[in-house]
C-alpha cells in the first residue's frame, strides 16, 4: 500500500504500476439463491424509475495487489442482480463492485464531480463521472479494458476527452465492498472553464445522466450525505 495515502474511513489506497482485469466464469450462488427477491426488488425500483434498464454489467470476484501490480477477475451479472446486491448491503463478501473513473483536476486545484440525475439509480449522489463496466469493455483474450471504460463514461457524461498525453496512473481505493480504480487527469482550464464545457455538453443531451457538476477545492467542500465513501476518502487524502 502507498504511504502517500493513509487508510481513511475504512478505505485503503494503493498506487498501481500495472493493472490486469480479466473476464472469468463465475457461478454467483447468492444471485441464483435469491432470484425471486431480486426480481421483486427490480420491479419496485423500475416502478419508481421506469428509465432503469436491466442490462449486463461486470462485477468482481477476486482482486489482488502485489508490489504495485493488480489483478482483478470480473464476471457478468444482470444489473438487477447488482442493484439488489448493493441495496441489500452487499451480503456476499466474495463479490465486489469494481469500476474505473477519470478524476478531472483543474489547473487551479479543484476536482470536478458530477451530480447524478433524478432518473438514475443513484439520484442526487455526487461522484466522479463513471459507470459499472459492461461486456462492451471486453477485448480479445477476455481482457477487460478498465481504462477504456473510464474514458468512455467520462466522454459520455462530460463531453470531454482525456488528453492523449495523459499517462494512466491508477489509484485503487478499496472499501465497503468496492474497488474504485481512479485515474487522476489534470486539465489546463480552471474549474469554472471545465464546468462550463461540461454544462455545454449536458445541455445538448436529450436525457442527460447528470444534473450538474460540483468543484471540490478543500475538505470543507465534501458532502458526507451525497458523496460516496470512496469519493470522500480519496478527496480527504488529496485535498487540504
Amino acid at each position: 500500500m502507498s504511504e502517500a495515502f493513509p487508510k481513511s474511513d475504512g478505505f485503503t489506497f494503493a498506487r498501481l504500476d500495472s493493472l490486469e482485469a480479466r473476464l472469468v466464469a463465475h457461478d454467483w450462488g447468492w444471485a441464483r439463491d435469491n432470484a425471486d427477491a431480486i426480481a421483486a426488488h427490480w420491479a419496485e425500483r423500475q416502478a419508481a424509475k421506469p428509465a432503469l434498464f436491466d442490462g449486463p454489467v461486470l462485477l468482481a470476484c477476486a482482486c489482488t495487489v502485489t508490489d504495485g501490480a493488480c489483478t482483478i477477475d470480473l464476471f457478468e451479472a444482470a444489473f438487477s442482480e447488482f442493484l439488489a446486491f448493493r441495496d441489500g448491503g452487499s451480503p456476499d463478501p466474495s463479490v465486489t463492485n469494481a469500476f474505473a473513473a477519470i478524476v478531472p483536476w483543474s489547473c487551479d486545484g479543484a476536482a470536478v464531480l458530477g451530480v447524478m440525475g433524478r432518473e438514475s439509480a443513484n439520484a442526487g449522489q455526487i461522484y466522479f463521472p463513471c459507470g459499472t463496466p459492461d461486456p462492451s469493455d471486453v477485448r480479445e483474450g477476455r481482457h477487460v479494458d478498465l481504462a477504456g471504460s473510464a474514458r468512455r463514461e467520462f466522454l459520455e457524461e462530460t463531453g470531454l476527452r482525456v488528453p492523449s498525453e495523459a499517462a494512466v496512473n491508477w489509484v485503487l481505493v478499496s472499501g465497503e465492498q468496492q474497488h474504485a480504480f481512479l485515474h487522476p487527469v489534470h486539465f489546463p482550464e480552471e474549474a469554472a472553464g471545465l464546468i462550463a464545457r461540461m454544462e455545454g455538453h449536458r445541455s445538448t443531451e436529450a436525457e442527460p445522466e447528470l444534473s450538474g457538476f460540483v468543484a471540490v477545492r478543500s475538505r470543507a467542500d465534501l458532502d458526507a450525505d451525497r458523496m460516496p465513501g470512496f469519493v470522500r476518502a480519496y478527496l480527504t487524502a488529496s485535498c487540504r
